[in-house]
């Protein structure tokens, strides 16, 4: 805490009146990464294609995890375990995955016969395992990334052409 008061510019006092432990500041940290989810909102605005943009999305995310390891720990291995209810407090990365997923529905590129917040836990879940694995060795490649999003999205066999 006195480090983390120390490059804030402020006293270790002050940092716990603000935030009651180490893992608060990291939670509040992740919630704000979560909520920065502007620039791909604006993509789905646009109508891009919702498979590219779920890979830009997990990719970025890998990148932010890979940079941010304890932190990404903490996201990736929360204490309450995700639910198909979303927060309704703030933005989530599940909520983005989500509506990436509702969009490529609409654009018929993501399969219909599912709902989207099931396919987002499936997505997250198979995706956070594999980023839980990629942390310890510091990297994990974007083909890793697409082949997990094809798999969740077109589903386990042959791939189509």
């Amino acid at each position: 805490m006195e480090e983390i008061a120390y490059r804030a510019g402020l006293t270790r006092r002050t940092v716990y009146n603000l935030f009651g432990s180490k893992e608060e500041i990291a939670l509040s940290l992740i919630a704000r990464a979560e909520a920065d989810d502007a620039r791909y909102r604006a993509l789905m605005t646009s109508n891009e294609d919702a498979v590219a943009l779920m890979e830009l999305v997990l990719i970025d995310s890998a990148r932010w995890c890979l940079a941010n390891p304890a932190l990404a720990f903490l996201a990736l291995a929360p204490a309450v375990r995700p639910s198909v209810e979303l927060p309704r407090d703030r933005p989530s990365f599940q909520g983005l995955v989500r509506d990436i997923l509702k969009l490529g529905q609409v654009q018929a590129r993501i399969r219909p016969d599912e709902t989207a917040e099931f396919m987002t836990l499936i997505l997250l879940g198979v995706y956070g395992q594999a980023m839980l694995n990629a942390l310890p060795k510091g990297v994990i490649e974007e083909s890793e990334i697409r082949r997990i999003i094809r798999l969740v999205l077109e589903g386990i066999g042959v791939a189509r052409p």
